[in-house]
């Protein structure tokens, strides 16, 4: 068969084989006036935008701890904001594994721990019951030896209890120059152990009376508890020569609410119901470092009731074996 001349062989073009290229060539269609609106606005819309100014960016939240500032400084309260429980509880763990009091002792003191993770804030009755505790406890022994025994209970039962967001809060403001206190009803050689090995400034805490390095089993004063912490905290101020209004303050408790409100960057950690109430009252910055929908409902750290049930069977599990 002979092959079909140039002006009959079928269109070979791009737009594909065997297809005439008129098939694929779009018909025009008129503007409509709506088109016309439409391409007009487009246009004026185009060319007004690019003669303003870009919208101003939010400002930037000043950084916070300001560093150089030397008249700022930080707060930090103990139990339950920097360390999970009671530190007053984990010392009487370690005097009793030291033989410093009897099973009946440590069954109050593990109650007493229950109660507080449980209750989720500091009742003043049941920490003056925790203060007597510890103070009959100590009492005859010697300033020194409880300072060293102190050392040994920090590595065996509080520095695995340290919350590492609220370390990581202190270590900012040590990063900008600032001085870091621990505000605490603990005694303050527990404290000043604690801030220590943390690398902190030092420690406020309650005083306990001693006559030539003996412990007399009385307090100087009150425990360092609620108001008694924003006065503390006001007199070190005045001592250090420091600005309250650039200092700040974080606490888990509402019984602290004397100290948070002294300072001008308050800060609830961890808080309690009321804390957490009141902070968002006075827009305050909350920070928790608890996990689970149980500890955020209820303001227990999480796992803290089976932490404190575990420790309550542990100590049951040893008095058993104690009475066989």
């Amino acid at each position: 068969m002979a092959c079909p001349s140039p002006a009959h062989r079928p269109d070979r073009s791009p737009a594909g084989a065997l297809f005439p290229t008129g098939w694929f060539t779009r018909r025009r269609r008129p503007a409509t006036a709506r088109s016309v609106l439409a391409g007009e606005a487009a246009a004026e819309a185009a060319r007004k935008s690019s003669q303003e100014a870009p919208p101003a960016e939010a400002p930037a939240e000043p950084e916070f701890p300001v560093a150089g500032d030397t008249s700022a400084a930080a707060f930090f309260d103990l139990d339950n904001t920097v360390m999970q429980g009671a530190a007053l509880f984990h010392f009487g763990r370690g005097l009793y594994k030291r033989h410093f009091f009897h099973k009946r002792d440590l069954a109050r003191f593990a109650w007493q721990q229950v109660y507080f993770r449980l209750a989720g804030s500091e009742n003043p009755e049941h920490m003056a019951d925790v203060r007597n505790s510890a103070l009959s406890i100590v009492q005859g022994h010697r300033v020194a030896e409880l300072m060293t025994i102190g050392e040994e209970i920090y590595d065996e039962y509080m520095a695995e209890r340290v919350w590492p967001g609220t370390r990581a809060l202190a270590q900012a403001h040590l990063d900008a120059g600032q001085k870091v206190w621990l505000v605490t009803a603990a005694p303050v050689e527990t404290a000043t152990i604690i801030a220590r090995r943390l690398g902190l400034t030092g420690a406020l805490g309650t005083v306990a009376e001693s006559v030539g390095g003996v412990y007399t089993g009385k307090l100087v004063g009150e425990p360092l508890h609620g108001p008694a912490k924003a006065e503390a905290v006001r007199a070190l101020a005045g001592a250090e020569g420091l600005d309250l209004s650039h200092c700040a303050a974080y606490s888990d408790s509402a019984n602290d609410i004397p100290m948070l409100s002294l300072v001008g960057h308050p800060y609830a950690i961890n808080p309690d119901a009321r804390l957490r109430k009141h902070a968002r009252e006075h827009g305050w910055r909350l920070r928790d470092y608890r996990t689970g929908r149980k500890a955020v409902r209820i303001g227990i750290p999480a796992a803290a009731a089976v932490g404190a049930l575990a420790g309550g069977a542990a100590a049951a599990a040893a008095l058993q074996r104690r009475r066989r």
